[in-house]
């Protein structure tokens, strides 16, 4: 997808830039990233793994679980190979093409999440406000629907990016601030007016992740006004704590999108060391936390988990013995 290139820039290229000024420590920065990215893709990996495998967790809650992790393993995947080109092999230079592909990847996994989190919301809202309506309005064909829904959406955003792109040409050779591709960081090199490509994306984002923000609020409102019309205090903190895991998803998710984008299109000024700091928070952030805060809140992922661990090491012993026999 992505084409490394040491030798100096060429007017069709892009210079990807990880930490400016930490240049010759990028390999001890690698460290604590690498550590980063293991933890997403492992993590992620597992949580989907025992969903799958788990019988007792095949429920509407578990399968939005379930696809929060896949775009989170995506969203991460999409930027490791020029993350660690950047930090380990100093391989800064990547093609219009494949700066653009790895920019569109970025853009519309962060926007599929905010569609999951959306769905996520209303999967709460049905828990807790209609607990009697629940189980007959998410069945398989319900969720199935809200999947093919939360996709399609991508899809139409991804066919109207590219339709906008193709008519957008870029000064070559110019340094962007992030080890990856970014729409804010991108444009300002185009060749036609910077602010109007800017505030069109700045638009879109907040039509997408702006009405998701939104529906979110709202749900979470209602919520609010059901859990405190609850007489008992115990069944106030149940309910409370069902959304606990999806309110840090919610804020882990929007507060650094909305920063980065904030910082790139409105402080032009700033540093450059913030927008890479901004950057890599907002990339991983969301990917390393979310299976850690869903294994540790959630009871039964996490009961799932000790479950699959202890059956495979009982069977480790029994094999050997056969083995032995």
């Amino acid at each position: 997808m992505v084409i490394f290139n040491n030798t100096t820039s060429s007017s069709s290229n892009f210079l990807l830039t990880a930490f400016p000024g930490l240049e010759l420590v990028h390999v001890w920065i690698s460290i604590p990233v690498c550590c980063l990215y293991t933890i997403a893709l492992l993590g992620n990996s597992m949580i989907l793994f025992v969903i799958i495998v788990e019988q007792s967790l095949h429920k509407p809650m578990y399968y939005f679980l379930s696809m929060l992790s896949a775009v989170d393993l995506c969203l991460t995947i999409s930027t490791l190979p020029t993350v660690l080109g950047v930090l380990w092999f100093h391989a800064r230079e990547i093609s219009f093409k494949a700066c653009l592909l790895q920019m569109t990847f970025v853009h519309a996994f962060s926007f599929l999440e905010s569609s999951v989190l959306v769905a996520m919301a209303f999967d709460r809202f049905m828990a807790i406000c209609n607990p009697l309506k629940y189980a007959t309005v998410f069945t398989d064909m319900m969720i199935m629907a809200i999947g093919l829904i939360i996709c399609l959406r991508q899809l139409i955003f991804i066919f109207f990016m590219t339709l906008v792109l193709k008519t957008v040409s870029f000064h070559g050779g110019q340094e962007l601030s992030h080890p990856f591709c970014y729409h804010p960081d991108m444009i300002k090199y185009a060749y036609s007016n910077p602010w109007i490509s800017s505030f069109l994306g700045m638009f879109l984002q907040l039509y997408l992740s702006g009405t998701d923000f939104l529906f979110i609020l709202f749900s979470y409102a209602l919520i609010l006004r059901t859990v405190l019309s609850i007489v008992a205090p115990k069944k106030q903190q149940k309910a409370l704590g069902t959304c606990v895991c999806h309110l840090c998803a919610v804020t882990i998710f929007y507060v650094p999108m909305i920063s980065l984008s904030i910082t790139h299109r409105l402080l032009n000024s700033s540093s450059t060391v913030v927008c890479s700091i901004l950057a890599n928070v907002y990339l991983l952030l969301p990917p390393v936390l979310n299976p850690i805060i869903y294994s540790l809140k959630t009871k039964t992922i996490r009961q799932a988990m000790l479950q699959l661990f202890q059956s495979k090491s009982s069977r480790g012993p029994n094999v050997m013995s056969l083995r032995g026999g």
